[in-house]
């Protein structure tokens, strides 16, 4: 969610620019600042101690602050400056929510998750004006199909979650094996599959043939995902696996989005 959609931007952008390098360190540094943030945090309100790991945090939050800060300002003074202010400020909003939502241990839950993603993607938005000195219209559009097939992803996985502990929990009642239930993210990655399957009907009713395949491609992925969630055998698929398989339907998706866009 990270990277795919900053790839996506340049090559769509079709230019290479020493911008787009700084863009794309300050990203993941900022990334990567989150963890070390978060042990600062709970140092600070939640520990009655210090604890060693707090100094190791402290260390690479310096570094990679420092680092980022470099990258940022080296991008504010080659412009344009607001769109890089506005884009900057809103990733230091999302980092005090994530670093808060830590906090209160509440990472895993789906509504986090899909701001996530509508953040995450956004970075697409952050490499085409390092590209381009601009948000071209296609980048929005490429921020909504990319952010449309995490969300759809995320309620995916939390469905099959769900699936999993209702297995379990049949399992050690000894009441055999039981129907997934209809539960509430499940209902949700099939409306939004429904509306992705919608969507790329008419993009190819509209002759935008790439575009509609990619989101028939990315609805079909999921909906197979789900009914494979139906089966007891499926279930015990391991999650490492579960999620190579999300990331090849990413990538595929990513590229057809790309190549409607081109």
């Amino acid at each position: 969610m990270l990277l795919t959609p900053f790839v996506a931007a340049p090559v769509l952008a079709r230019t290479l620019r020493w911008q787009e390098a700084a863009a794309a360190v300050a990203i993941a540094l900022a990334f990567a600042m989150k963890d070390p943030l978060v042990v600062l945090a709970r140092q600070q309100w939640v520990w009655k101690l210090p604890q060693p790991q707090s100094r190791v945090a402290a260390r690479w939050v310096l570094v990679e602050a420092v680092v980022v800060a470099a990258c940022a300002l080296a991008l504010v003074l080659t412009g344009p400056w607001i769109a890089y202010v506005m884009l900057f400020g809103g990733a230091g909003l999302f980092m005090a929510l994530a670093v808060w939502i830590n906090m209160r241990n509440r990472q895993r839950a789906t509504l986090f998750q899909v701001v996530s993603a509508l953040a995450l993607t956004s970075t697409s938005l952050m490499a085409a004006v390092a590209a381009l000195g601009m948000i071209p219209g296609w980048c929005w559009r490429l921020w909504l199909l990319l952010a449309i097939q995490a969300a759809a992803g995320i309620f995916t996985v939390h469905a099959r979650l769900d699936a999993r502990i209702q297995l379990r929990t049949a399992q050690r009642n000894g009441a055999g094996v039981a129907e997934p239930c209809e539960s509430r993210d499940r209902r949700i990655a099939l409306l939004i599959c429904t509306l992705m399957a919608l969507a790329g009907l008419g993009a190819l009713a509209t002759r935008s043939d790439w575009i509609g395949a990619a989101l028939l491609v990315g609805a079909a992925g999921n909906v197979w995902d789900l009914r494979r969630q139906r089966d007891a055998q499926a279930l015990q698929t391991p999650l490492t696996q579960v999620g190579l398989r999300s990331l090849g339907l990413s990538l595929v998706y990513a590229m057809l989005a790309i190549a409607g866009l081109w």
